[in-house]
Order: structure tokens, then sequence, then C-alpha cells
């Protein structure tokens, strides 16, 4: 199998900076409980877990963006918030993050999406999530659309984060494609309901039970992961797959019907919520960067060893990229 050079990485990372994108989707704050759990709860056959410390993070569709722009790239947010305190949190965690947030929309009395981890001993508990995934309301999503419209002929890149709260509307996808279709670089982690229209866009970055479930093909072995892969291919010519495997890596199915398995570059792993956002984020910043469809996933295979390592959603670092890198390089 080919692999990349350090001075090629070394080039790839460098031009990170001057790229800018825009990301669309299910914005969400992340909240992790920590805790120690010492006894079960004399009430119902549940942990009781003793508080030690709280903490938010920005999850969903601004983790991607964390993600880019911790790489250091410029991010421009498009989606949803509500009129609450969870708003008001999350907006100050992407001016922290230096995340631009002009192009999101507040919608009165639909809540902001919040996924509340009660985690003790490094393993979670429970999640408890506080959402709304009904449609938006028709002049609110094409107020979106427009919005979406506005903001692509300055970006070098789009990624759609489809989390299925209804945020990644047909409407939105359309003009995504409409507007930034053959000229910007069109990356969307994807919801298998929604595969189908998905049509037009550079990159899908399925997990397994996406993938196969999108195929209506059970993978459980290389023969039935190439017939799924194959399958997706034909749904949507002229998009590359790139398919996450887990402890098993990735698999890189392009248009021409060529396949590379790219192995796992992980060591340790603790939790992997999030890491579907690193992937995402790297390869469509490596490929806006000009890395080819191989280079990106190698890229991206080593941002998910380095997150994948850390406990909730970890935003990858350019120090910590380089760091997954040479250590398997």
């Amino acid at each position: 199998m080919a692999t990349l050079e350090i001075e090629r990485f070394d080039a790839i990372v460098t031009s990170f900076p001057s790229k800018r994108f825009l990301v669309v989707g299910d914005v969400m704050l992340d909240r992790y409980v920590h805790g120690t759990v010492s006894r079960i709860s004399p009430e119902a056959p549940v942990p009781v877990v003793r508080v030690g410390r709280e903490e938010s993070r920005l999850g969903g569709a601004a983790n991607v963006a964390k993600n880019l722009a911790s790489l250091g790239a410029q991010v421009y947010l498009c989606g949803v918030i509500g009129e609450d305190a969870d708003e008001q949190m999350l907006t100050a965690k992407l001016k922290a993050q230096e995340i631009d947030s002009t192009f999101l929309l507040t919608v009165p009395g639909r809540p902001t999406t919040r996924k509340v981890r009660i985690i003790a001993h490094r393993q979670q508990v429970v999640r408890v999530d506080y959402e709304s995934d009904l449609p938006l309301p028709g002049e609110v999503g094409e107020e979106l659309a427009r919005r979406v419209a506005e903001a692509i002929p300055a970006m070098d890149g789009v990624i759609l984060s489809d989390y299925g709260k209804g945020i990644v509307s047909e409407g939105v996808i359309s003009a995504v494609v409409k507007v930034g279709g053959g000229e910007k670089y069109i990356a969307v982690d994807p919801k298998v309901k929604h595969f189908s229209r998905y049509r037009g866009v550079s990159l899908v970055t399925p997990n397994l039970a996406e993938a196969g479930l999108a195929a209506g093909e059970k993978i459980v072995d290389d023969a039935s992961l190439l017939r799924a892969g194959g399958k997706l291919i034909d749904m949507l010519p002229g998009t590359s797959i790139l398919l996450t495997r887990g402890e098993e890596g990735m698999s890189l199915f392009e248009p021409d019907r060529s396949v590379t398995h790219i192995p796992t570059a992980a060591r340790e792993v603790f939790d992997v919520t999030g890491a579907g956002d690193t992937v995402i984020s790297t390869f469509a910043l490596s490929r806006a960067a000009g890395a080819s469809n191989f280079e990106a996933a190698t890229l991206a295979n080593s941002a998910a060893g380095a997150v994948i390592a850390e406990v909730g959603a970890a935003a990858i670092t350019v120090d910590a990229l380089c760091r997954s890198f040479r250590a398997t390089a």
C-alpha cells in the first residue's frame, strides 16, 4: 500500500489556516457529569453516581466546527438554536473557539439540543437528551437554505453534519449542491434514511452499521464489505465513500470503484464519542488543502486515533495530529 511521506504531510497541514469552511447541521451542546459509583440505589437496580465535576463542550455540527477550528481553518457554523440558557453557553463557546456564528438561526420554542452524559470511572452510565427532531417550519427551513446559499461562494468547502434532528433537510442539501457542487468540496456525515439525498456531494462518511443499512447488505466479512461499498458507489455516482470501521480502521471506496483499506492508528480506545466529527473534519480540510483521497484518509485516520484515546467528544489539534501521524509513519 502507498504511504504518506512526512514532508508531504507537513505541506498539507501547513495549508490548513488558509482554508474557509461552512459547517451546516445539527448544532448541539454536550454536557458531561463525572463521578464515582460505590453502591446500587435502594430505590431501583441502578448505580448511584456521586458527582465530582461537570463540564460542557460543543457537540454535533458544533463539534465538527471545533475540530476544523482546532486544525487552524476559518470556520462558519450554520444551524438552529433555541432561546435558552444552553444557547447562551453554546454561543459563548463558539466565540471562544473563534467560530463564526453569523449564519446560526434562532428558533423560538425549539430547544437548543443538549446531550447530558453521566460518566463514572471513565465509562458512560447513561445519557439524557433534550431535543426536538421535528422538521423545521417551512419559513425557517427556507431561511436556513438561503443563509447556506449566501455563505457558500466564499468557502473552500462545506460539511453537512446530519444527526437526523431536522436541520439537514432536502432543501438545505439541494442548496448546498446547487451552489457549491463541482466547485466546493462537500462532505457529509450521513443518516441512513437520507442517504439517497446526497447525490452530487464529494464525500460521505458512514460507519459500518450505517453503510450496511443504506446498502441493504449486512456487513460481516470482507466480501460483504466490498458488496456494500459497491452498492453505495452505485447509489451516489461520483461520490467517494469513506467507511469507518472502528478497530479495523477505514475503507475508502472511490468513484472508479477502487478500494483502499487503512488500518487503525489507535493504540488505546476510551471513547468513540465525536470520532466521526474528527474524521470528516480532517478529511475534508485535507482535501481542500490539496491532499488526494488517500492522503486525506491517512490524516483522518491519524486524527481519529488520537481523539478516541480521550473521554468525551474531543477535538483534534495540529500538534496531536502530528504526534499521532509520526507515531505510525
